[in-house]
C-alpha cells in the first residue's frame, strides 16, 4: 500500500487562477497545483530559499524541489506554448496562523515569530 501524501502548507490560495493569451481554447490548460504555485511564490517572489520554503510548507527540501521545478516546467511551456495555465487542486492545507488570506497582510507570521512571508 502506497503511502498517503502529506498535505503541504500554504498561505493562501491564489488570487487570479487562470493566466495565458487572449485568445485561448477553453479545455486547453496546463495544470499547476497550488502547492506548486506556492513554491514558486516563496522562491521566486519571496526570494526564500528551498530550505526555508521547505520549512514554511512542512515539507522536504527534495519535495520542494521537486515542485519548483514542475512548476517552472509548466510557466515555460505556457509562455512558449502559449497554452493557458491554470492553478488549481493539489495536496495542501491553509495555514492556521494567517487567517487573514490572501499572501497574510499581518505584519509578523506568527508561525515562525519574523516578518511575513
Amino acid at each position: 500500500m502506497a503511502r498517503p501524501v502529506k498535505l503541504r502548507m500554504v498561505c493562501s490560495k491564489p488570487h487570479f487562477n487562470v493566466f495565458g493569451p487572449e485568445n485561448f481554447e477553453k479545455g486547453n490548460y496546463l495544470k499547476m497545483s497550488i502547492e506548486e504555485f506556492e513554491t514558486i511564490r516563496l522562491i521566486d517572489y519571496k526570494r526564500l530559499t528551498q530550505e526555508e520554503c521547505a520549512t514554511f510548507m512542512e515539507v522536504a527540501r527534495t519535495t520542494v524541489q521537486k515542485m519548483y521545478d514542475e512548476a517552472r516546467n509548466k510557466i515555460a511551456k505556457s509562455l512558449v506554448e502559449g497554452r493557458p495555465l491554470k492553478i488549481e487542486g493539489g495536496n495542501y492545507r491553509i495555514c492556521s496562523e494567517m487567517p487573514h488570506g490572501r499572501f497574510c497582510n499581518r505584519k509578523r507570521c506568527h508561525r515562525f515569530n519574523k516578518d511575513c512571508f
